[in-house]
């Protein structure tokens, strides 16, 4: 028996590495440090093999070597060494099973959060944090071009420098800030939400995050390139992205890594939504949070790879020589715009909608009432989720696509204002006669409404063809794009921070700060964006890096009012810091909700739940006698003593 004993998979692993073993081979940046470099000569290889072979001449044509070798894979040869792929690998080369001890999941210390980690929440905190980075990555470039257009005439940068700014701003903040945050906070909350002790597939939410930092220092990397950064806008519309500078391959790739990410951080939210709630979690107990991440995953499932092959059509015009979107060639330049847009309108709701779920939540809590229509502000972003596909081509009125798809989709267009409608006057009719506790999430919260709502009201207006065509390319179009994404994805990612960050960090923040980051975060957004409504009307264009005169006067106020927006946020930086570190203690349910995260300790257990909870009614239930969204295995069992004692 002991000899049978010996040979299982466990007592056959291989020993652990010891000494400085451990230290060069175990997972980790060190190995990382040394792994990239040989996966970028792998690359290289890889490169000049193929081009000899076929008799490429030069035989060593730098863009494509860096664009494989720089931009694929080093970015496998960095996630190799810091173990993302260890365990898969060690299971496909066949060699023994070993034992899982959990030390690759929770976070013990600080230093948890700079490695691979398995754990959802520890997920979810390297997700907000990494967004936070590039956050102000991207608001530094916005001061700058803002700098630049403070006054008419060419002060600071060159038209290239602008373009390239521009396009490196924008990108980070939709795809490095503003989607991957609220998938940070999902991240973190959801499977807490729903009863789970993690997501589905912890291994593949690990690898999920760290496709983040590459595909934004790729990005930002593109700054660097000679011939200046990408410089077609975060849209990358051919033929510029094709002829323009190299830096429009850095932007080729970054979008790849982040859409990957997102791929992958949307299947696993599918997965747990669907397969891991706990007992009585029915669909129509699900916190609307959850339902709108469950939307959102399936909108990314679904239209995340159009962009993905758009963005490889653009590279293989400039590296490989196809003529997908070269006009000379008979390539099809209108037709990146119908695929790009394909995925990018719906990316606006990819943007928005775990907004209103964050909102739905923060509003019912500080106002004390349920949810007014629950299965109508449900079933209104599953509407949302099927129109969002058919309104991509009011992006391109007058792009010079046929005439008859105008009225079409001018009126999808105006259709998908009826579900986002439902959600206003339902956060509305919540707050109707409500206990309002004007915390700082509900202050974000009611902020994110009514920048929303003006954003919408401009939307509209776009949405229609005559308008459009009016105001298409000027100042306009960017406030309305800021207002509804801006307004509406900062200002919840804000109340989600704020509401979740007791129990995130087991310590409350300090109100006052709170409150004061939100005042100036709302004062320096209107001052900034609002005039360029007005400026917009009179035919201030936008992609200019210069003006005229006339409109000088409103570039400076917007310009001043930028940087007092971009300094409001060195206050929640300092409020986050400081009451991280120090703050007070929070207790498990500071807030007083009932949703399932606030029912267990401030952070919560390793494996969130000590106990399986029974969900036993709705999430909202506030002034309803006697109302429970769950009890625990503990409380079940004591009810029913109680109710077969005499």
């Amino acid at each position: 028996m002991t000899e049978v004993l010996d040979q299982t998979p466990q007592a056959q692993a291989a020993p652990p590495k010891t000494g400085w073993r451990r230290w060069l081979l175990g997972p980790g940046f060190v190995r990382a440090a040394w792994m990239a470099p040989l996966f970028f000569g792998i690359g290289f290889l890889i490169v000049i093999g193929l081009r000899s072979i076929a008799h490429y001449e030069p035989l060593l044509n730098w863009l494509i070597v860096v664009t494989v070798a720089g931009l694929v894979t080093a970015p496998l040869g960095f996630l190799a060494g810091i173990g993302a792929f260890d365990y898969w690998v060690y299971y496909a080369l066949g060699y023994p099973t070993r034992p899982e001890d959990h030390s690759g999941h929770g976070a013990r210390s600080w230093k948890d959060y700079f490695r691979v980690n398995t754990d959802h929440k520890v997920i979810g905190v390297q997700y907000v944090v990494t967004t936070i980075f590039f956050f102000l990555a991207g608001g530094l470039m916005a001061m700058i071009f803002r700098a630049e257009l403070a006054k008419p005439g060419m002060q600071f940068l060159d038209n290239q420098e602008y373009n390239g700014l521009i396009s490196v701003h924008a990108s980070l903040m939709i795809f490095l800030f503003v989607i991957p945050a609220f998938a940070g906070l999902a991240n973190f909350v959801i499977p807490l939400m729903i009863g789970a002790p993690d997501m589905a597939f912890p291994r593949l939410n690990a690898l999920s995050f760290w496709l983040l930092p590459i595909a934004g220092i790729i990005m930002l990397s593109s700054l660097a390139v000679p011939g200046g950064a990408f410089g077609a806008g975060w849209t990358g519309y051919a033929p510029l992205s094709v002829v323009g500078t190299n830096g429009n391959v850095w932007f080729n790739m970054g979008v790849q890594w982040a859409g990957a990410s997102s791929i992958m951080t949307a299947l696993n939210f599918l997965v747990t939504i669907i397969t891991m709630r706990a007992p009585g979690m029915t669909f129509w107990r699900m916190p609307l949070l959850v339902w709108a991440n469950f939307t959102t995953s399936l909108l990314v499932v679904l239209a995340t790879p159009f962009i993905a092959g758009s963005q490889f059509f653009v590279m293989f015009d400039r590296l490989i020589k196809t003529n997908f979107f070269n006009f000379h060639e008979s390539g099809y330049v209108l037709g990146y715009q119908h695929i790009f847009w394909f995925y990018s309108h719906p990316a606006v709701y990819i943007m928005m909608l775990p907004g209103f779920g964050i909102a739905s939540e923060v509003i019912s809590v500080f106002s004390r009432k349920p949810i007014f229509g629950y299965r109508l502000m449900a079933l209104s972003l599953c509407a949302i989720l099927v129109l969002g596909f058919s309104v991509w081509a009011h992006h391109m009125f007058v792009s010079g696509m046929a005439n008859w798809l105008r009225v079409p989709m001018m009126v999808t267009t105006l259709l998908i204002a009826v579900p986002t409608g439902i959600k206003v006057f339902s956060w509305l009719a919540t707050t109707w006669e409500g206990r309002i506790h004007l915390a700082t999430p509900m202050l974000f919260a009611l902020g994110f409404v009514s920048m929303f709502v003006i954003g919408g009201l401009s939307g509209i207006m776009l949405g229609a063809v005559p308008i459009d065509i009016h105001v298409s390319d000027t100042y306009f179009v960017v406030a309305h794009i800021h207002y509804v994404l801006l307004g509406g994805s900062l200002f919840t990612i804000f109340a989600g921070i704020y509401y979740w960050f007791p129990k995130m960090t087991g310590r409350m923040y300090n109100e006052r700060l709170g409150k004061l980051h939100f005042w100036l975060t709302f004062i320096g957004f209107n001052l900034t964006f609002f005039p360029m409504h007005i400026i917009g009307v009179q035919g201030m264009p936008r992609r200019v890096s210069d003006y005229d005169p006339q409109f000088g006067t409103w570039n400076m106020i917007i310009s001043i009012s930028s940087f007092f927006l971009g300094a409001s946020f060195i206050v929640f930086l300092y409020n986050a810091i400081t009451s991280w570190i120090r703050g007070p203690l929070a207790g498990a349910n500071p807030w007083h909700a009932m949703t399932l995260e606030w029912q267990v300790s401030s952070p919560p257990p390793i494996f969130n739940f000590d106990e399986i909870p029974q969900i036993v009614g709705g999430p909202y239930e506030y002034g309803v006698p006697g109302a429970r969204h769950a009890v625990f295995n503990g409380a079940r069992e004591h009810e029913l003593e109680e109710a077969r004692s005499p």
